[in-house]
């Protein structure tokens, strides 16, 4: 194709399609054989500017309108990248092939796509509506096994009682405190199961925390983690040799629907029973209110990082023995929901952890400190809410760490319970001052928010021309 040259042909028989004429008809107006206009339209003849300047004259046509329609390859490219039709298309040729020859056609795709795209936000609105209501999630689609997992972990209290109990009966075999665990385990672990505990610099390990040879019955756990962390990794794997029984019954308890799912739930389980072997469930409880909850005090005290006895509050909830029911919750800078939890479940319908006013979203301008909330909801309900910014394994020079943010929280009534209540502003009658947050902007009925970020499903916009509200989505 010669450089400049400009072939029409779709768009010339769209013009005279939409005009009602046939080519014998247009043919005569334009002065040409209806031969020539028929290989004008199959482009095998590029369009001349005295042609494009007669379609001008005789039926009004711009040169625009035969330029293409631009506006549909970028929409086309954005269809073809949903995950459902990714690499479908090798390149944009075939994308400009369907503008130009089937416009109209391209038009409705763009139509369906953006209709269904808007029905999958809609489903995913009115599922967590649902949820709030404290209904089954009846509308959500096929899962992944994590996503099974997470539900069921999230939905039911976070305390394995069996688990708990076989954990604490190992920690006190292997004798000693919190000091001597780590040498303890090394010789569990050699002893019973002929395994030899190593650090690794992450020059030989730079892609892993931990890592075991079966062949050579080594673990090897990465020097990226911090003592605590390479503690935790060494309990887990403990655990799951000697507490196997006790976690397989647990999991079985789960009633999860595929093996994987069952797998990705012996992982997790994994790791609850290293924390209550770390901080066997008694001991943690009785020190947890001596001190008040004070979690940098707690993780001293089991030389645990602040993570691990975070996570521990979560889980006091042994009949008879219970301790304040904690939920925890934690994203990353991006705003991504990474785990949640709760003593009693996480609180989805009574607190949702989603609102932007929450502490954990603004953590990370202020890293590895504490602060700590009186939050109100709509209902008047009322929590205490901590939060504070944890690291991941160390990273290396020139890399980004990984950062995350906790938010830990408890209904109001056990605030005088928490050293962290102590710090809350109060007015002059001594009511704390309340922070008053939704469970997420989209089922939230604030009005005049700053923080909205988008609307409430459950109330339509209103759109008025003589003024405009505080929030950035007014609704009626």
């Amino acid at each position: 194709m010669a450089e400049g040259k400009i072939f029409a042909g779709p768009r010339i028989r769209r013009i005279r399609l939409r005009l009602g004429l046939s080519q014998t008809a247009m043919a005569a107006a334009l002065g040409v054989s209806p031969s020539y206009l028929n290989l004008l339209e199959r482009n095998q003849r590029p369009l001349t500017a005295s042609l494009m300047l007669k379609l001008g004259t005789v039926y009004g046509v711009s040169a625009e309108e035969l330029g293409g329609e631009p506006g549909l390859v970028p929409g086309l490219r954005e269809v073809f990248a949903d995950p459902l039709l990714a690499g479908e298309l090798p390149g944009d040729s075939e994308l400009i092939d369907l503008a130009e020859s089937t416009p109209n056609a391209a038009g409705a795709m763009l139509k369906l796509f953006r209709a269904y795209r808007e029905q999958a936000e809609r489903l995913s609105d009115l599922s967590d509506l649902l949820a709030k209501e404290g209904r089954a999630q009846l509308l959500s689609g096929a899962r992944l096994p994590l996503d099974e997992v997470r539900d069921v972990l999230e939905r039911r209290p976070n305390h394995f009682g069996r688990l708990d109990e076989a954990a604490e009966g190992f920690a006190k075999s292997l004798g000693g405190g919190a000091d001597d665990l780590w040498p303890a385990l090394k010789v569990w672990l050699r002893r019973e199961k002929g395994i030899a505990v190593q650090a690794l610099p992450v020059s030989v390990m730079p892609q892993w925390r931990k890592r075991f040879d079966r062949h050579s019955q080594r673990l090897f756990v990465s020097e990226r983690l911090s003592p605590p962390d390479q503690l935790r990794e060494v309990a887990a794997e403990a655990a799951q040799l000697a507490l196997g029984e006790a976690i397989a019954g647990e999991v079985a308890a789960l009633a999860l629907s595929t093996d994987e799912a069952r797998r990705i739930a012996r992982f997790e389980l994994g790791r609850y029973a290293a924390h209550a072997v770390l901080m066997p469930y008694e001991a943690f409880r009785a020190a947890a209110m001596r001190l008040r909850h004070d979690i940098d005090a707690l993780a001293a005290r089991f030389r645990v990082t602040f993570e691990q006895a975070a996570t521990r509050l979560t889980t006091l909830a042994r009949p008879n023995a219970s301790g304040v029911p904690f939920f925890l919750l934690e994203v990353d800078g991006a705003g991504n929901r990474l785990r949640r939890a709760g003593a009693a479940g996480f609180p989805h319908s009574r607190f949702g952890g989603l609102c932007p006013k929450l502490g954990h979203f603004s953590a990370f301008a202020q890293a590895s400190r504490i602060g700590a909330e009186a939050a109100e909801m709509p209902d008047g309900e009322r929590f205490l809410t901590l939060s504070r910014t944890v690291d991941g394994p160390f990273a290396g020079w020139g890399e980004r760490p990984r950062r995350t943010a906790l938010l830990l929280g408890c209904d109001w009534t056990f605030a005088d319970q928490v050293v962290y209540a102590d710090a809350i502003a109060r007015d002059e009658t001594g009511a704390p001052l309340l922070l008053e947050i939704g469970p997420a902007c989209r089922l939230c009925e604030r009005p005049a928010c700053l923080a909205r970020a988008e609307p409430p499903v459950t109330r339509p916009l209103g759109l008025d021309e003589t003024g405009r509200g505080l929030s950035a989505f007014d609704f009626q």
